[in-house]
This record gives structure tokens, sequence and C-alpha cells, in this order.
């Protein structure tokens, strides 16, 4: 590339993004984006894998979930300007395919109009910024929490996803064998990019992904791609098929479902932006910048995959790692948008990212995250109670908004304990009722 077009580029990415004024540079964002892509890219294949469990087209959720995240991602770069990249939700598809689908006996049809439904009133409670509203609210050491209990919690995803931690009956977890060839690839990336962070190497992240998906190809751990490029699939089995059939949401137990993914969807983003702003330092006096456009992003994703055909979105966790690797501007979100376009024509080559080259990622963006643990008032219990179950529930029940619900249950009883009811915002105190009946009809439903 020429110079002069080099400068261009530069001079109107910068007026776009803000680069200068937010201490960034095109090469670092362009870095950036790449990690938190390849960090998440695992979403192309295991949302199509757990939603075809329901009976759903694989090949329309594959096409669904790259386009969702592409829109989310866009959204998210130029209406707000942050290094955060929308996907569909680990949590919501789980939840869609095991509890509503099977356990529950929903068609995947029913079920899929439901979340159109919810996305309908979360696009409204976002317009009128009641989510802003809400997340102003939240106390500052439980915004805190919520980063350090994310930290923890993508941490254990790594350590699980590479091999580290196993399940166990009596133990629930244990250490893994190191007996497993692609355990000890974990290790090497471990070793490799924790050695490049503590020289302060920039990039190192992306590098030590790099090192581990050539070590792999190298020990055939990993095996090569069959073909170089295909076809993305059809739609066509999935597109709007949740409006076709909203008129069959008539039962309390589809509406107790609608409220189920309205609640985790508002709670997993709102947890995960906070987080995600804490690390970046993009927090002002407790409050996020631009957070009502954030949210608008994250609504009109969720209505575009719930029409195309899949679960909710969410704001990812894994942006930490490009967050991590220097990205402070959305044109980190913006190469994650882009890169998620190729990947509908290169899928194979996604193919050599496997858990075992994003576990290590997980893990020391883990230690990032964790960081805010110094920052919490631990002095008082009436604060440091509700801040630890936050902290703890969220790897423990390997659910976000399950942690968020267990400080928020607690915050409230342990402040007036204390005495400090003045410092208590009044929208704590719905919270508080809202995440009684969440957890209250969750324990009703099938298991």
């Amino acid at each position: 590339m020429a110079p002069i077009e080099q400068s261009k580029i530069q001079i109107g990415t910068d007026r776009i993004f803000k680069l200068q004024e937010s201490g960034t540079t095109l090469k670092r964002e362009i870095f950036a984006g790449l990690t938190t892509f390849v960090s998440m890219a695992y979403i192309l294949f295991v949302n199509p894998q757990v939603l075809g469990e329901a009976g759903m087209d694989r090949g329309a959720v594959f096409t669904a979930t790259a386009l969702s995240a592409i829109i989310g991602s866009l959204l998210m770069a130029f209406l707000a300007n942050y290094p955060i990249a929308i996907a569909p939700g680990l949590g919501d598809n789980a939840f869609f395919t095991y509890s509503v689908v099977i356990a529950m006996g929903i068609s995947w049809q029913t079920a899929m109009a439901g979340i159109v439904l919810a996305s309908l009133i979360f696009m409204v409670i976002t317009l009128f910024k009641v989510r802003e509203y809400i997340i102003d609210a939240i106390p500052r050491d439980l915004k805190l929490a919520m980063a350090a209990g994310i930290g923890l919690f993508i941490a254990f995803v790594g350590l699980q996803g590479g091999g580290l931690v196993v399940a166990s009956k009596s133990t629930l977890v244990q250490m893994g064998s190191f007996t497993v060839p692609t355990t000890w690839l974990t290790i090497f990336g471990l070793v490799v990019t924790g050695v490049l962070m503590a020289k302060k190497i920039n990039g190192a992240i992306f590098i030590g992904m790099i090192a581990t998906t050539i070590l792999g190809l190298v020990t055939k751990l990993i095996p090569l791609p069959a073909q170089l490029m295909s076809v993305a699939p059809s739609m066509k089995p999935t597109f709007g098929v949740g409006i076709q059939h909203l008129g069959d949401i008539n039962q309390p137990q589809l509406w107790a479902v609608v409220l189920i993914f309205l609640l985790v969807a508002f709670f997993d983003t709102a947890g995960t932006l906070i987080g995600l702003a804490e690390q970046a330092g993009f927090m002002k006096n407790g409050k996020m910048p631009r957070i009502g456009q954030a949210l608008i992003a994250d609504s009109v994703s969720m209505m575009a995959g719930s029409v195309m055909g899949t679960t909710p979105t969410a704001a990812y966790v894994e942006s930490s790692a490009g967050i991590a690797m220097g990205g402070k501007t959305g044109l980190t979100s913006l190469v994650v948008s882009v890169l998620f376009g190729f990947s509908m024509l290169f899928s194979p080559l996604l193919t050599v990212v496997t858990s075992q080259v994003t576990a290590p990622v997980l893990i020391i963006v883990g230690v990032l995250m964790a960081s805010s643990l110094s920052k919490i008032d631990w002095h008082h219990f009436e604060v440091a109670l509700p801040s630890f179950l936050t902290i703890i529930a969220m790897p423990l029940t390997y659910n976000i908004a399950y942690g968020i619900a267990f400080g928020f249950l607690i915050y409230p009883v342990t402040m007036l304990a204390a005495g400090r009811r003045r410092e208590i915002h009044p929208a704590m105190y719905i919270l508080f009722v809202v995440f009684l009946i969440l957890l209250y009809v969750i324990n009703i439903l099938p298991k």
C-alpha cells in the first residue's frame, strides 16, 4: 500500500474512531480485532452444534450466527465506538435446547418465537433507557465484582476447554490428565503467552495463539483443514420462523420462558459490558460512557438474530482478549465484524483454532480481569459479602447472570443491616424482587 493511501486510511479511521484521543493506533486496533475474533470464533461451530440438537438446521444456524455477529459488532463499532464484539451467547443457546426444547417439550419453532418476543421487549426498554438507568444504579463495588467474577468465569472456561480441569463425580471438578497430548498443547500456549506477557512484548496474546496453533499443526494434534473455502449455507430453514409462530405463545409456561430469556440476556450483557469497561478503564465516576448506544447495538443485533434463526446475542467476554492487546475503540469491533464476514467463505480454516489454542488466552485474560478484586471495599462486610457471592457464583454456577443474582439479592439485606439504607438506590429494591422471581421460575422449570 502506498504511503499516501495508508496516510488517508489513518486519518479517516482516526476521525471516525478517535484513535489519537483514545491513545491507540491503527495497527494496534487491527491486532486487537484479530485477537478477539480468534478467541470467539468457536461460536460459529458450537452454536450450530447446540441448536442442532434442538432440531434446527445446522447450516442455517451457522450463517445466522455469523450474520448476527457481523450486525452486532458493526453497530457496536459505529454507534458506541467500543472494542466489544457481539455474537450469540453460549448460555442462552444451552437453555434454549436443553431446558426449553428437550426438557419442556416445546418445539424449536415456538421457542424461537419466544426469543423474538423477548427481543421486542428488550428493544423497547432499551430505547426508553430503562436498561441504562438500572446499570447506572448498580453500586461501584458490585460492578467491580462483576468484572472480577467474569475473569474467574472465563479462566475456568479456559482451564476446562484446555483439559487442565475436568469433571469429577465425587468432587465436581479435578485436575485433567497429563497423558492427553492436547493438554500439553494448552500448557505450552499458557507458558509461552505468560512469558511474553511478563516481558511486556506487544501482541503477546496473539503471538502465543499463533505459536500454539503452529505447534498443534506440526505435531498433528490439530488436523489440517480439508478445504480452504466453502459457500455459506442458506438460512431458509430458520429465517422468519420465530415471527411465523408468535401466535403459539399463549400459555403461562411459554411466558415464563420469555421472561427468562429477557432477564438473562439483560444481565449477561450488562454484566459483561461493565466488566469489560472496568478492564479497559472506560468507567468514569462509576458510570460507563455511551452505555445507551452500546445497549442499542446489543438489542438490535438480538432482534436481527432472532429473525434469522439464532438465540440471543450478547457482548462477548472474549472481547477482553482484544482489550488486553490494546484495543480501545470501535475499530477493533469493526475488524471483528469484517473477519466474521470472511469466515463465512473460509470457515474450514477456523477448525485449526481449537479450544487448546484459545484456552491459554482465556486463562491469562482472567488474570487481568481479576485485578478488579483489589478495588473492592473488603473492609466493610456488608459490601464484601455480596461482592464475594457475585464473584464466586459465576464460575460455580457456570452462568454470569446467576452470579449477578446472588450479589443483588444479598446486597440490600446487608446494607440495611449495617444501617446504610440511604446508600441503596431505589432500583436495587426492584432488582431484588426481579431476581427472586427469576430464580423461582428457573427452579420450577423441568431440568
